[in-house]
Protein backbone atom coordinates (compact mmCIF):
# COMPACT_ATOMS: atom_id res chain seq x y z
CA UNK A 1 0.00 0.00 0.00
CA UNK A 2 2.84 1.87 -0.44
CA UNK A 3 1.83 3.19 -3.91
CA UNK A 4 -1.18 4.21 -2.52
CA UNK A 5 0.03 6.64 0.35
CA UNK A 6 2.54 8.12 -2.06
CA UNK A 7 -0.60 9.72 -3.78
CA UNK A 8 -1.64 11.68 -0.52
CA UNK A 9 -0.78 15.11 0.24
CA UNK A 10 -0.67 15.01 4.63
CA UNK A 11 -2.13 18.64 4.66
CA UNK A 12 -2.96 19.66 8.51
CA UNK A 13 -6.58 18.76 8.36
CA UNK A 14 -7.63 16.91 5.38
CA UNK A 15 -5.57 14.18 3.36
CA UNK A 16 -5.78 15.29 0.05
CA UNK A 17 -5.37 12.62 -2.95
CA UNK A 18 -3.38 13.99 -5.56
CA UNK A 19 -3.68 11.32 -8.15
CA UNK A 20 -6.78 11.09 -10.55
CA UNK A 21 -9.82 12.11 -9.84
CA UNK A 22 -13.23 11.34 -11.28
CA UNK A 23 -15.82 13.59 -13.01
CA UNK A 24 -17.42 14.30 -9.30
CA UNK A 25 -14.04 15.07 -7.39
CA UNK A 26 -13.32 11.52 -5.76
CA UNK A 27 -9.97 9.87 -6.33
CA UNK A 28 -9.47 6.49 -8.13
CA UNK A 29 -6.82 3.86 -7.27
CA UNK A 30 -6.20 0.91 -9.03
CA UNK A 31 -2.99 -0.80 -8.02
CA UNK A 32 -2.25 -2.45 -11.49
CA UNK A 33 -2.93 -1.46 -14.77
CA UNK A 34 -3.76 -5.21 -15.59
CA UNK A 35 -6.75 -5.64 -12.99
CA UNK A 36 -9.63 -3.74 -14.08
CA UNK A 37 -10.93 -2.95 -10.54
CA UNK A 38 -9.94 0.62 -8.96
CA UNK A 39 -10.97 1.80 -5.81
CA UNK A 40 -12.62 4.95 -4.79
CA UNK A 41 -9.77 6.06 -2.63
CA UNK A 42 -11.26 7.19 0.49
CA UNK A 43 -13.03 4.12 0.37
CA UNK A 44 -9.81 2.38 0.23
CA UNK A 45 -8.13 4.48 2.78
CA UNK A 46 -11.22 3.34 5.22
CA UNK A 47 -10.90 -0.07 4.65
CA UNK A 48 -6.95 -0.19 5.55
CA UNK A 49 -7.61 2.31 8.81
CA UNK A 50 -10.51 -0.06 9.89
CA UNK A 51 -10.52 -3.72 8.16
CA UNK A 52 -13.83 -2.88 6.08
CA UNK A 53 -16.27 -0.75 4.63
CA UNK A 54 -19.53 -0.97 5.94
CA UNK A 55 -22.64 -1.26 3.55
CA UNK A 56 -24.06 2.33 2.81
CA UNK A 57 -21.71 5.16 2.17
CA UNK A 58 -18.87 7.04 3.61
CA UNK A 59 -19.88 10.36 4.37
CA UNK A 60 -16.93 13.47 3.88
CA UNK A 61 -17.23 14.84 6.94
CA UNK A 62 -14.78 17.79 6.05
CA UNK A 63 -17.10 18.33 2.82
CA UNK A 64 -14.27 17.56 1.09
CA UNK A 65 -14.28 14.77 -1.56
CA UNK A 66 -10.76 14.38 -2.67
CA UNK A 67 -9.69 13.71 1.16
CA UNK A 68 -8.89 10.25 2.22
CA UNK A 69 -8.40 10.69 5.85
CA UNK A 70 -10.11 8.34 7.75
CA UNK A 71 -11.38 10.00 10.76
CA UNK A 72 -13.05 12.65 8.27
CA UNK A 73 -15.12 9.89 7.09
CA UNK A 74 -18.34 8.33 8.65
CA UNK A 75 -20.62 5.53 7.29
CA UNK A 76 -23.86 6.60 6.65
CA UNK A 77 -27.19 5.55 5.15
CA UNK A 78 -28.11 6.47 1.76
CA UNK A 79 -30.63 8.63 3.12
CA UNK A 80 -28.40 10.36 5.82
CA UNK A 81 -25.66 10.88 3.37
CA UNK A 82 -28.53 11.99 0.56
CA UNK A 83 -30.06 15.08 3.47
CA UNK A 84 -25.80 15.68 4.14
CA UNK A 85 -24.63 16.26 1.03
CA UNK A 86 -24.23 19.49 -1.32
CA UNK A 87 -27.59 19.02 -2.85
CA UNK A 88 -29.32 19.74 0.24
CA UNK A 89 -28.02 22.81 0.86
CA UNK A 90 -29.12 23.97 -2.56
CA UNK A 91 -31.73 26.75 -1.79
CA UNK A 92 -33.75 26.68 -5.45
CA UNK A 93 -33.96 23.99 -8.24
CA UNK A 94 -32.25 23.89 -11.39
CA UNK A 95 -35.20 25.54 -12.78
CA UNK A 96 -35.12 28.45 -10.30
CA UNK A 97 -37.77 27.44 -8.26
CA UNK A 98 -37.40 27.97 -4.56
CA UNK A 99 -37.26 24.79 -2.24
CA UNK A 100 -39.90 25.50 0.13
CA UNK A 101 -42.07 23.22 2.42
CA UNK A 102 -44.89 23.52 -0.20
CA UNK A 103 -42.66 23.16 -3.48
CA UNK A 104 -40.25 20.36 -2.29
CA UNK A 105 -40.80 16.69 -1.67
CA UNK A 106 -38.69 13.77 -0.59
CA UNK A 107 -37.90 11.17 -2.78
CA UNK A 108 -37.80 7.61 -1.37
CA UNK A 109 -34.24 7.81 -1.43
CA UNK A 110 -34.40 11.08 0.83
CA UNK A 111 -33.34 13.23 -2.07
CA UNK A 112 -35.71 16.35 -2.40
CA UNK A 113 -37.51 17.08 -5.62
CA UNK A 114 -39.26 20.32 -6.98
CA UNK A 115 -42.94 20.54 -7.18
CA UNK A 116 -43.30 22.62 -9.78
CA UNK A 117 -40.62 21.38 -12.61
CA UNK A 118 -42.54 18.17 -11.86
CA UNK A 119 -45.94 19.26 -12.19
CA UNK A 120 -44.33 21.21 -15.67
CA UNK A 121 -43.22 18.16 -16.66
CA UNK A 122 -46.72 16.39 -16.28
CA UNK A 123 -48.46 18.80 -19.00
CA UNK A 124 -45.88 17.61 -21.36
CA UNK A 125 -47.25 15.81 -24.46
CA UNK A 126 -45.17 12.36 -24.04
CA UNK A 127 -46.04 12.87 -20.19
CA UNK A 128 -49.83 13.15 -21.12
CA UNK A 129 -49.17 10.58 -24.04
CA UNK A 130 -47.78 7.80 -21.27
CA UNK A 131 -50.86 8.28 -18.99
CA UNK A 132 -53.32 7.28 -22.23
CA UNK A 133 -51.17 4.95 -22.68
CA UNK A 134 -51.35 3.58 -19.03
CA UNK A 135 -55.03 3.82 -18.76
CA UNK A 136 -55.54 1.32 -22.04
CA UNK A 137 -53.29 -0.96 -20.14
CA UNK A 138 -55.32 -1.16 -17.30
CA UNK A 139 -59.00 -0.73 -19.16
CA UNK A 140 -57.37 -4.00 -21.43
CA UNK A 141 -56.84 -5.71 -18.11
CA UNK A 142 -59.65 -5.16 -16.30
CA UNK A 143 -62.17 -6.27 -19.70
CA UNK A 144 -59.35 -9.61 -19.85
CA UNK A 145 -60.33 -10.32 -16.16
CA UNK A 146 -64.55 -9.35 -16.39
CA UNK A 147 -64.20 -11.60 -19.42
Amino acid sequence: MELFWKKVQFTGTCWIWTAYLDRDGYGLFRSNRLTPKSWRAHRLAYALEHGSVPPGHLDHLCRNRACVRPSHLEPVTPKVNAERGMKAQQTHCKNGHEFTEENTYRKPNGTRACRTCHRDREKLPEALQRRAEAQLRYSARLKERQG
